[in-house]
């Protein structure tokens, strides 16, 4: 049986303030996000009915918008009640929440500083994208030509629909390959992230990971080095080569989708997901309550 469509489900849409029915949730195609990239959004987990770390995605969410120049009009209470309201009415027990902003269709410019802003919430049921033995084998990545830019290029801060053509492009170059998942570097040749969450590597019972200072700092990213730091691991946020990958005996990456993804290569380099990667997420695992 195929999946269907996301546009043509059963169920409801939180859309400005309100629950609609999920097939009329649309938007003109005049839109300004739709042209100019004026959007940004969020992706959330769900665990046992309740959102892992919601008030952070909805702080996130205005934080963003804010990058982006404009004000989302609720606060975030609202947008946590909101996303309550849509869980419910879906009947969403274990899943995964998008809520998202963006500028409206009153006026086709670069500059629109009146456009409205709206605001919609979508949650659905989710399975995960590899079995328990398949998601231990560790996932293959290849380097992408496409890098993250400077930050005086693009608003990294911010989770921002048009930062993500890049990821796109990278991530259907490296499927067309053959790979999983695509590494890449930042604008000075050093390890970024994945196409869509952040990586640490496993270097002589520490964990090393790149300084956010050119692309998100992902909410994932921040739990798991709260986990190390409690369980006593030495967390080293720095830069790092690509060379460097030769010295990691482990190596994984981590995201609202991904959670905590073991990798098994990186073009030539080899791990395998060790006692490090392991204790981290079986103690996410016991944090969200699975």
């Amino acid at each position: 049986m195929s999946t269907p469509a996301m546009d043509n489900r059963d169920g409801s849409i939180w859309f400005d303030g309100k629950l609609i029915p999920w097939r009329e949730a649309r938007v003109h195609m005049l839109t300004h996000a739709l042209h100019y990239g004026s959007a940004v959004f969020e992706g959330e987990q769900v665990y046992g009915g309740k959102v892992f770390k919601l008030t952070q995605h909805s702080q996130r969410l205005l934080d963003s918008g804010r990058l982006l120049g404009f004000d989302i009009p609720y606060n975030v209470g609202e947008l946590d009640a909101a996303t309550q309201e849509v869980l419910v009415a879906n009947h969403i027990g274990s899943g995964y929440v998008r809520p998202l902003a963006w500028r409206g269709s009153e006026k086709i410019s670069v500059s629109a500083p009146e456009s409205s802003i709206h605001v919609a919430i979508a949650a659905w049921d989710t399975l995960p994208p590899y079995s328990d033995e398949a998601r231990m084998q560790g996932i293959r990545m290849c380097t992408s030509k496409w890098v993250r830019p400077a930050p005086n290029v693009a608003p990294f801060a911010a989770k921002a629909s048009g930062l993500y053509v890049t990821s796109t492009l990278a991530k259907h170059a490296a499927e067309a390959a053959g790979f999983d998942d695509a590494l890449m570097l930042d604008y000075r040749g050093q390890l970024a992230e994945a196409t869509l969450a952040n990586i640490f590597l496993v270097m002589d019972g520490e964990l090393h990971t790149p300084l956010p200072d050119c692309f998100l700092n992902g909410i994932t990213r921040q739990t798991v080095i709260e986990l190390a730091q409690d369980a006593g691991i030495r967390v080293v946020e720095r830069a790092i080569l690509p060379g460097e990958l030769g010295q990691a005996s482990e190596v994984f990456v981590t995201g609202t989708a991904a959670e905590i993804q073991p990798v098994r290569e990186i073009d030539d380099y080899r791990f395998s997901a060790g006692t490090t990667t392991r204790n981290i997420m079986a103690a996410f695992d016991t944090l969200v309550g699975r």
